[in-house]
């Protein structure tokens, strides 16, 4: 039997989700196996997904950062955006994959390079959708592990990106 990790209650984060939070520890009968899961949900999809505690560490499972983590992400978005000049499906799909690499500091570099201050020209939609993405991830993170809102989180983030870019 696999050793569990988390318990009911801890919250976690699954790459392609962002946080959730570990409701609890389940065991199915499929055919013929016995099956244990953690039942994760995610409130702002208002979603439970289930993950074999066996297969948790291979699906990208994990706790939340450490606050060094979170200091370094919050560190990456201060640093200067590298905003490449390939083609923009290049870099969407670059973006996408590091926002569900569930790395805060990947994510960081997403938010920081996408990030648009008030004299800057608009972004596209596409954009626009992945910077929103990127940032409402980072939030949630930021939010669980510093014991805050995520309205609150936000507000912190922002206002280190328009310090920078001021």
């Amino acid at each position: 039997m696999n050793k569990l990790e988390f318990t009911a209650g801890d919250f976690v984060v699954y790459p392609a989700h962002g946080v959730g939070r570990v409701e609890g520890i389940e065991t199915h009968h499929i055919a013929g196996q016995t099956v244990t899961l953690y039942a994760i949900t995610f409130e702002k999809e208002r979603m439970t997904l289930k993950v074999p505690v066996g297969k948790a560490k291979d699906s990208g499972l994990r706790r939340l950062s450490s606050k060094d983590r979170i200091k370094v992400a919050l560190d990456t978005l201060q640093g200067r955006s590298r905003a490449r000049r390939a083609m923009w499906s290049r870099r969407a799909q670059e973006y996408e994959a590091k926002i569900n690499s569930g790395d805060p500091v990947s994510i960081a570099e997403v938010v920081r390079d996408l990030y648009r201050g008030s004299d800057q020209p608009d972004q596209s939609y596409s954009e626009r959708q992945i910077y929103q993405a990127a940032l409402e991830r980072l939030a949630r993170e930021l939010a669980a592990v510093e014991k805050i809102d995520e309205g609150k989180a936000t507000e912190r983030l922002e206002a280190v990106l328009t310090k920078t870019a001021a």
